[in-house]
């Protein structure tokens, strides 16, 4: 039986599901190939809500049961279209391809197919990064109002 599709690293470049494994989702049943790629080390894996549109999801991923190991994978971001769904992978540590595709069939049967929305793909970007800051309106706000009082402290004319 041949799989198409492309399966990469996770050096910045999609990573397609094959078509056997969409059509055998469609028809509700599991993909030999696909549970095949199994192990066991990846199984303490859940997804937390970030935030929620009507038309895309954001979740971190986290790795481990209890509050000690309880540490985050990466995040995925989630974007359902008429015909397809758009995924991108950001993980904070490479994954072994079996593990990288475990976890994206646990995003797909978790998330995405939970989700009920029609689909004819799943299409996932695979990034390995680290998070360098988070930055929103009120952090320049800050920024901007601390770069004020400086202004005025060295302004002679005040």
């Amino acid at each position: 039986m041949a799989v198409t599709g492309i399966l990469e690293p996770a050096i910045a470049a999609p990573v397609y599901l094959c078509d056997i494994y969409a059509t055998y989702l469609e028809k509700g049943a599991r993909s030999s190939i696909a549970t095949t790629l199994y192990t066991e080390h990846m199984d303490d894996i859940h997804f937390e809500r970030h935030f929620r549109t009507p038309y895309s999801e954001g979740y971190y991923i986290m790795q481990g049961n209890n509050l000690q190991s309880n540490n985050r994978l990466g995040t995925v971001d989630i974007h359902f279209t008429t015909t397809a769904v758009h995924g991108t992978l950001i993980l904070e540590r490479e994954l072994e391809e079996a593990d990288l595709t475990k976890l994206i069939e646990q995003i797909d049967e978790d998330l995405v197919l939970s989700a009920d929305m029609p689909r004819d793909d799943f299409l996932v970007s695979v990034y390995v990064g680290k998070d360098v800051g988070f930055y929103s309106d009120e952090y320049f706000a800050e920024e901007n109002n601390e770069s004020l009082d400086f202004d005025d402290e060295d302004d002679p004319s005040i």
